[in-house]
């Protein structure tokens, strides 16, 4: 077996998410059945991708793995004779660009390095979140990956607001409670800027990230940002620790993973293999999962 990496982008407006599922389009589910059909498989494809996001969400910096017999890349050989690894992967690029459709792409293809988890290797992630406060609403070419608020938003206040969310906490407030899985996580960064066209951008970065972590911190900061609350509701939520009937979950097309970051090949495993062990922070231990 041979273990490829794919990164790749998507339009998720009319995705059910990326995680595959009986009866709905999903970005996994489309890549697995053009990888099966090109390569010939004789069992579908499985892939693993650093963050499954939520149906609506896009992605432009998405990385996945998956186990192929190596045998299997010879498919892309042709009348041309045998072909080089290289060649071939570029190949399978371009096979995958005539296949799937065109709200999501694959842009490169490589052999893994030894160790490398397209999930539990990553040592961050990177989103956008895109809002409009434009009295008009949004740029209708926009419109599928930028948010409409119909309040003016201070960009002081929003980033007053974000300030008090970073480091390593228990974002319980702000996640979808999952069995057996922590909530805890580190934020990295979190700070919004106003481009020159208005949009206002959310950076948001962390180790990982809990079921509807960032939408719902978001739609926190936004309540501080257009006045409904003040700059230290945020943190106080978080503080508390328990979800909020105040935090209201922001749209997902407004969300963009943007970047997967991965180490130095050579910490690949080992990063993997930190990344599976137990958490703790001081109020006790939990599984990590990185969605």
């Amino acid at each position: 077996m041979v273990r490829l990496r794919l990164d790749l982008a998507y339009d998720g407006t009319e995705f059910s998410g990326w995680a595959r599922q009986p009866g709905r389009r999903t970005v996994q589910g489309e890549i697995e059945q053009a990888l099966g059909r090109i390569l010939r498989l004789g069992e579908p494809a499985m892939l693993t991708v650093a963050g499954r996001t939520d149906a609506g969400v896009h992605a432009r910096g998405q990385v996945a793995h998956v186990d192929v017999p190596e045998g299997s890349l010879a498919e892309l050989d042709g009348n041309r004779g045998p072909l080089g690894v290289d060649e071939r992967l570029s190949a399978l690029v371009r096979r995958l660009g005539g296949v799937l459709p065109p709200d999501v792409r694959i842009y490169r293809v490589s052999v893994a390095p030894e160790g490398f988890d397209a999930r539990f290797s990553a040592v961050f992630r990177r989103y956008a979140y895109r809002v409009s406060d434009a009295v008009g609403g949004v740029d209708p070419l926009r419109r599928r990956e930028v948010v409409w608020h119909n309040r003016p938003l201070d960009l002081r206040a929003l980033n007053a607001a974000a300030a008090r969310l970073l480091g390593e906490h228990d974002f319980a407030a702000f996640c979808k409670k999952r069995e057996g899985a922590t909530t805890i996580r580190e934020l990295q960064r979190l700070e919004w800027v106003r481009e020159l066209d208005g949009v206002l951008v959310a950076t948001v970065v962390a180790d990982a990230f809990c079921h509807s972590m960032v939408r719902a911190l978001v739609g926190s900061l936004l309540a501080a940002g257009d006045g409904r609350r003040p700059v230290e509701w945020p943190g106080e939520v978080l503080v508390r620790a328990v979800r909020d009937s105040g935090v209201h979950v922001a749209p997902a097309h407004g969300l963009c993973l943007e970047e997967v970051g991965y180490p130095l090949e050579a910490e690949l495993a080992a990063r993997a293999e930190s990344t599976r062990r137990v958490r703790t922070l001081s109020v006790g231990d939990a599984a990590l999962q990185d969605e």
